[in-house]
């Protein structure tokens, strides 16, 4: 999700709820105790320089079982880093304590934003002996268009 999409959910709620892919809900207690932005710099392993830039916030909760953060609150925060960090609208990782700290992407069900689980993966696959497989399909599978080779519609 884009940081400008998410502002826009955020206008049009009266409340906010994170929910991890799971279903287990964050603790609507939470604070979000860091907004920034996130660069990345690295090699992959077949040698391509890469860049990365993202918007980042950080989930937390603790005892304060009173706290609630209202949308309007998170907007104002929001659009006080986008001031001081120039901030462009980037996607969104968030930030969230599990065993270790977990970093999700985000999305809307019309009700939770929806932390999404993130995966690792090679970005060099064909690199680095990776055999890339295709999924077998016999003919028979595959639909039959009605497009004749002289209507012109291929």
């Amino acid at each position: 999700m884009k940081l400008s999409d998410f502002k826009k959910t955020l206008d049009n709620l009266s409340k906010i709820n994170f929910q991890l892919e799971n279903g287990l809900i964050v603790p609507n207690h939470f604070h979000v105790t860091e907004v920034g932005i996130i660069r990345k710099d690295f090699i992959d392993c077949g040698g391509k320089i890469r860049n990365e830039k993202i918007v980042n916030f950080q989930l937390w909760y603790s005892n304060d079982f009173n706290h609630r953060l209202k949308p309007k609150k998170l907007i104002d925060i929001i659009e006080l880093s986008e001031t001081k960090f120039s901030m462009e609208n980037l996607d969104i990782e968030i930030e969230y304590q599990s065993e270790t700290i977990g970093k999700y992407n985000v999305s809307f069900d019309g009700k939770n934003f929806i932390l999404l689980n993130k995966k690792t993966n090679c970005l060099a696959e064909d690199q680095c002996g990776i055999e890339i497989k295709k999924p077998k399909i016999s003919l028979s599978q595959l639909q039959t268009s009605n497009c004749s080779p002289d209507s012109g519609c291929c």
